[in-house]
């Protein structure tokens, strides 16, 4: 990396291992200072179709490349990474309005993403089926074995840019597939500088193809039967599009949701508030599992009210470039509209503004609603921004049954000192994931991380992310 801060970065596409610049530009601007950060190609349907043909002729060089060698190269990227973390943490700040502290810490943590597919890489293992078990079977041996998917067309979002390439990237090379990946608009160049580590490292021409543009580059991509699997990150709307568009083939979406977490009755206040506030509007409240619905008992409802505004307004809102910032801005100036405009609805509905609800620019204070109503679209909706809101029940089945109703299916908190309660919520709660003692923003990179209903298909995690990139094949040897 050479560019200087206050330059704009050249993004190139990337096609069977050459950089290539666009005969059209589109431009990255930092939502905080207004600068250009990125000037980057964009892909025209000739040169999508040229980065699928590279990724075809490509996929049978990856997948012919020992386990071993594969997992070198995802060593050798780590190792790239460990040097560069905090100059493309400072590039995702400037793209996305994320607090620096957050960016470099979201690259950061790629190491353990990027280290967990190498380990993986060589420990992908076959099973053996017994057969003799029936007449039919017997003197017979058969196995299931995995081999790789082929090309697989990875569409990636901008909250968390870096890292969610990342899970999409390193498990498909792990697995020994070809990949065409479409960057957000948004931040082109912190998933440029990802896939400059790769080519550094070793990657075979082909292996990993850059395209970017916007959703009609993403259209076209999906639907070429070139592809052979397809994963995304985003939101339900546009998942549900691709899952109607992929036909048969397989598909690992990991969409929405509306951060449902359960306050029981036996929670500490003092212990929770600061968790439930600052998971509410870190990264300005742009994660798929952001806090976003508390649920309360209704005689622990002020306390706790007041504990977690309190909390909210001791944070730093300001410039995400700054060491102290907290919460920087939110992805540009319209989304943050839209959230003060779904606060402004609400309030005006009857809900309460406890603290925050205000914007410049494309900052939003860090906001929480009281009084509101299961139909506001702060609660039944994704808010996508620094926005929680205190739901207050009498018996906890309530709160079970409106996660439950939700088309969302994500992940759930539930806070309880109650093995009974907990044992409960992990039988009765349908999400992804139920986590005991935290709220439900909570993600580490090895886990089967994903949703149900209207937030998703598949899971992530480079080990299970693995399992969805390959294919098992029947091998029978009659003896």
């Amino acid at each position: 990396m050479d560019a200087k801060v206050n330059d704009p970065i050249s993004v190139p596409l990337l096609i069977n291992g050459n950089w290539q610049a666009g005969t059209t530009t589109f431009e990255s601007r930092d939502p905080y200072h207004g600068d250009v950060v990125s000037v980057t190609a964009e892909t025209t349907p000739d040169e999508l179709d040229a980065a699928l043909d590279a990724a075809v002729a490509a996929a049978p060089v990856i997948a012919a490349m020992p386990a071993y060698e594969r997992a070198a190269i995802l060593k050798r990227v780590a190792a790239l990474l460990a040097e560069r973390a905090d100059d493309i943490g400072l590039v995702m700040a400037r793209e996305t309005g994320k607090a620096l502290k957050d960016a470099r810490a979201e690259v950061k943590r790629c190491q353990d993403t990027v280290m967990l597919s190498a380990e993986e890489a060589i420990r992908i293992e076959g099973q053996h089926v017994p057969l003799e078990g029936s007449a039919m079977g017997a003197g017979k041996m058969a196995f299931l074995m995995p081999f790789p998917v082929g090309v697989i067309a990875a569409i990636t979002p901008f909250n968390a840019p870096f890292n969610l390439a990342m899970h999409k990237i390193a498990p498909a090379i792990a697995a020994g597939n070809s990949v065409v990946i479409k960057p957000p608009q948004q931040c082109p160049a912190v998933v440029h500088y990802l896939v400059e580590m790769f080519v550094e490292a070793g990657i075979p021409d082909g292996a990993i193809n850059v395209v970017h543009g916007g959703p009609e580059v993403g259209q076209r991509l999906v639907v070429d039967k070139r592809v052979d699997f397809i994963t995304f990150t985003g939101s339900s709307r546009v998942g549900a599009e691709i899952r109607r568009n992929a036909g048969l083939r397989r598909v690992a979406l990991e969409l929405g949701g509306n951060g449902p977490t359960i306050v029981c009755k036996d929670a500490e206040i003092a212990e929770i508030a600061p968790q439930l506030a600052r998971n509410a509007v870190r990264l300005a409240g742009q994660s798929c599992i952001s806090v976003q619905n508390i649920f309360v008992p209704e005689d622990m409802a002020e306390q706790l009210t007041s504990a977690i505004a309190a909390e909210m307004e001791s944070l730093v809102v300001g410039d995400p470039l700054d060491d102290a910032t907290d919460i920087g801005t939110l992805v540009d100036e319209a989304a943050a509209i839209r959230v003060e405009a779904w606060v402004r609805e609400a309030a005006e509905a009857g809900a309460t503004v406890v603290t925050g609800g205000t914007r410049n620019g494309a900052q939003v204070t860090p906001t929480l609603l009281a009084n509101v109503t299961k139909d506001m679209k702060v609660v039944c909706d994704e808010v996508f921004g620094p926005v929680a809101s205190i739901v207050t029940y009498k018996d906890v089945g309530e709160a079970i049954k409106f996660v439950n109703d939700s088309p969302y299916g994500l992940q759930c908190g539930v806070f309880t000192d109650s093995t009974k309660m907990a044992m409960r919520a992990a039988r009765e709660i349908r999400t992804g994931g139920v986590i005991i003692n935290g709220s439900s923003t909570w993600r580490t990179d090895q886990l089967a991380y994903g949703g149900i209903k209207d937030s998703g298909i598949g899971r992530e995690g480079p080990r299970y992310a693995i399992q969805d990139m390959t294919d098992q094949r029947l091998v029978l040897f009659n003896l």
